[in-house]
């Protein structure tokens, strides 16, 4: 039972493929910009499922949210000079896209309090000093513990990132994908205060939609950055194939395939997670996306966790590839089969005896 990686397994929506295969015939070369029918939809999905307006302009499609993620610092000139801020415990690809950059990594869960003016001090051997922050990453729900931010939260990081003229980019891949609490989007007017300045949210029809396959997703928030980072991808070939853009048209139009993937994984979420916890697993976080995030009271480390699960034939990734704050816990995806999910509750039953 691979609940490790957290790919998709269920099928395409049917609505998405016919639009796939209708746009299919695209010789010419597609818009970097997106088309308007796609930005259009990705407003008002914005609009009518998490209370955030945009500008349909400021809607910019992505070849999936890993590649965006991995390249903003590079695209919005982030160098040697310049240091990037991501959640202590955090899906890699941030601090990837940092040392692409030639930035310095700093996974903090409280940017603002490191930072003092323009200079932060690093806690290492030579304590160096480095240069000030140019970008901070938040990511409500989190990967890989599904927390979800509150909004005074969000709220106090804009706040502090206007004044310090830093862009705050949150990575909301997992915004439609709660059981119980509502996320809110670093956008919404109770966050941002009705203005996008200094603002980007990154968004994923991977996991909404079951598109891992397509690399559908897109970025949007201040129309200044979004034009800037436009300009960039136009000359670096950055671009999302017209099929696709077609099918992400009509995926962010339809609901109602979104809801029906929400109710496997809530069923999924409601067999498992009970299974973790008579087998003696602690479950903290786990407030939306697609992970169990749990930690083994009697257990050393995550890696005593992974090889008791591994011997039941129950695959799942170590706290610790997400950061030094993770090293007691595992983290458990949801993203298996009906069949494959029966069979690790059966197993973790056995544990449990």
């Amino acid at each position: 039972m691979d609940l490790s990686i957290g790919t998709p397994v269920d099928p395409v929506p049917e609505v998405i493929r016919n639009a796939l295969t209708a746009a299919s015939n695209s010789p010419g070369y597609p818009q970097t910009k997106g088309t308007n029918e796609l930005q259009a939809a990705a407003a008002a999905w914005l609009a009518r499922r998490h209370g955030v307006e945009v500008n349909p302009d400021a809607i910019l499609p992505s070849i999936g949210s890993k590649e965006l993620i991995a390249w903003l610092p590079t695209l919005l000139g982030c160098g040697p000079g310049d240091a990037v801020c991501f959640p202590e415990l955090a899906y890699p690809t941030y601090d990837i896209g940092a040392r692409m950059a030639g930035a310095t990594s700093v996974p903090t869960d409280e940017p603002e309090k490191i930072f003092q003016g323009e200079r932060f001090a690093v806690r290492a051997a030579s304590d160096a000093q480095v240069p000030q922050a140019s970008l901070v990453w938040v990511n409500s729900p989190s990967n890989p513990t599904g927390r979800i931010t509150p909004p005074h939260r969000l709220s106090e990081l804009a706040a502090w990132a206007r004044q310090s003229g830093v862009v705050l980019a949150s990575d909301e891949c997992y915004i439609d994908l709660a059981y119980g609490t509502k996320p809110v989007s670093i956008l919404h007017p109770q966050v941002s205060g009705g203005s996008h300045d200094g603002l980007l949210a990154v968004y994923s029809l991977s996991k909404r939609s079951n598109l891992a396959g397509y690399r559908a997703g897109f970025v949007t928030g201040d129309p200044n950055l979004v034009a800037e980072l436009l300009e960039a991808r136009k000359h670096a070939g950055m671009i999302v194939p017209a099929p696709v853009q077609a099918a992400m048209t009509a995926a962010l139009v339809d609901d109602g395939h979104a809801q029906e993937q929400h109710a496997r994984y809530t069923r999924r979420r409601d067999q498992l997670r009970p299974a973790l916890e008579r087998a003696g697993f602690l479950i903290s976080g786990s407030q939306a996306g697609l992970y169990l995030w749990a930690s083994h009271p009697d257990h050393s480390d995550c890696w005593e966790s992974v090889s008791t699960l591994a011997e039941l034939g129950i695959l799942v990734s170590p706290g610790a590839f997400y950061g030094t704050a993770g090293t007691r816990h595992v983290r458990v995806a949801l993203t298996a089969t009906d069949e494959r999910i029966s069979a690790a509750t059966a197993r973790l039953a056995e544990l449990a005896a």
